[in-house]
């Protein structure tokens, strides 16, 4: 293609053994129409913002045109689906390639929808509008957020129906990632039982990840504690924000440390551990409450895969890989406490606190209090508005808590500012998403959900009172189910 759009590619995965992925090029569309586009983050990546905003854009982020450098490709991956191995890949998603921003990173920019590919297991390879929809929405909203999470950058319709119940509108999404590796990619090359590959997946992690432990005496073991690390991390943010991943299986756990498929993902509104959104998670299996329980155990799956290269005596092996996953449940409940320690403004630990926070989401979940508006209504420690807060349980809690915020070292207004950072205004409620997507869908009007974006862009900021994106859902606008889309 003659013009300059800013592509910048240097495509190292395609580099890799070819048992790795499967070379495909994304399938036309009909009639592809950009309907949103991230220019903050196309600048970001070096792109020429300008030039993509329209009906090249279109062409290109459809799959109806490939942009030189691109060498497009599908991965192939494994995964534990619900508990149970299947073998996987990209069944609907295209990598274009690798992207060189102008400050020198690689980032993934991949098409989601674009078609069948050899991984496709009979499907069509196409996406739906309103899934795609809700990827852009939320990954920009966990940014904005500052969690770890892949990235939108375009949505394109596609002209084209696609058939789900019935027919919907389709869609392409551009994804961009600090990589699509995932923990199903190890699990792929231990099921072909090829040491060397999974070796030179090994190294490739750490040189595009974690290049400072590259050099450690033991390199597989080096990149369990690395991801098992920023696993910690990114599972303590969902927590902190209230949101449900809600298909956390081994495909979807990416060696960066992002946050990636938001498929019948969603965030909490009244507090209870047991929340559950996803319409294919009937017994709960990835509820707000588990989900550090089932990360510590995609990592007992990812550590298996690695086996054969921590140690020759595979006994050796596997008490070395097991003492460090056991290790996870310490560093989550520290990294945890800490966490809740900001969202209440508590500095340093003291015996107390963990009641103290213990007691606040019981009576939470006793009287289902908004999560969100809850923490962030306790900034400045006065009592909040509302009959809610004014129960003798709650002003009981609510005393002793100022008693300890009195025993911090520093002024109350370190406290408040440590819990404005720590604790969203708004976040992207469920039952507005959906009116979104609904009215994106069924009248082609995309305003709500560009003012949703616009919204969800600065959420830590004050919001007016009654802010309408502030305010939990009533009855009737409660979601209670979220799909999947594929």
């Amino acid at each position: 293609m003659s013009t300059d759009y800013g592509f910048r590619f240097d495509n190292s995965y395609a580099r890799l053994p070819d048992t790795l992925f499967a070379r495909t090029e994304p399938q036309p569309v009909a009639a592809p129409r950009l309907l949103l586009w991230n220019r903050p983050l196309a600048d970001q990546l070096g792109l020429n913002s300008d030039a993509l905003d329209g009906d090249a854009g279109a062409r290109l982020f459809a799959g109806n045109a490939v942009p030189d450098g691109a060498e497009p490709l599908a991965q192939a991956y494994a995964g534990h689906q619900f508990g149970n191995p299947t073998m996987l890949g990209d069944g609907r998603a295209v990598l274009l390639g690798e992207q060189i921003t102008p400050d020198h990173r690689r980032r993934d920019i991949q098409l989601k929808g674009a078609g069948r590919t050899p991984f496709s297991r009979g499907g069509d390879g196409r996406a739906a509008l309103g899934p795609m929809l809700r990827e852009y929405i939320i990954s920009e909203a966990m940014h904005a957020l500052g969690i770890p999470t892949t990235r939108g950058l375009a949505v394109v319709a596609n002209g084209e129906p696609v058939f789900r119940d019935g027919p919907e509108p389709g869609a392409v999404f551009t994804r961009v990632a600090d990589s699509h590796l995932r923990v199903g990619t190890f699990q792929y090359a231990a099921g072909r039982r090829d040491g060397e590959l999974l070796s030179t997946l090994v190294d490739y992690t750490l040189a595009r990840h974690y290049p400072d432990r590259r050099d450690a005496d033991n390199p597989a073991l080096a990149l369990l504690e690395a991801v098992q690390d920023r696993q910690v991390a990114l599972v303590t943010h969902w927590m902190r924000v209230g949101f449900i991943h809600g298909v956390m299986n081994t495909d979807n756990v990416a060696l960066s440390g992002e946050t990636i498929d938001y498929g019948p993902c969603a965030f909490m509104d009244a507090y209870h551990p047991s929340t559950v959104f996803s319409s294919i998670d009937q017994r709960g299996r990835y509820a707000y409450g588990n989900q550090p329980v089932i990360a510590q155990w995609n990592l007992a799956r990812f550590a298996e895969t690695l086996v054969p290269l921590i140690d020759d005596d595979p006994d050796r092996a596997v008490a070395t890989a097991e003492a460090l996953i056991k290790s996870f449940s310490d560093r989550y409940d520290r990294a945890w406490r800490a966490m809740m320690q900001d969202k209440l403004g508590l500095t340093g630990d003291q015996d107390g606190d963990d009641a103290l926070i213990r007691d606040l989401l019981d009576w939470m979940q006793q009287q289902r209090a908004d999560y969100t508006n809850t923490f962030r209504a306790l900034i400045g420690g006065q009592i909040p508005d509302g009959e809610l807060y004014h129960q003798d349980a709650f002003l009981d809690w609510h005393q002793r808590w100022r008693a300890r915020l009195a025993t911090n070292p520093e002024p109350e207004s370190v406290a408040w500012d440590t819990m404005r950072r720590a604790n969203p205004a708004l976040i992207p409620r469920n039952h507005q998403v959906e009116a979104a997507l609904n009215a994106a869908i069924d009248h082609d009007d995309l305003a709500p959900t560009r003012a949703l974006l616009d919204a969800l862009t600065n959420p830590y900021e004050d919001r007016p009172d009654n802010d309408p994106y502030t305010l939990p859902p009533t009855e009737e606008e409660r979601v209670l189910r979220t799909f999947c889309g594929t």
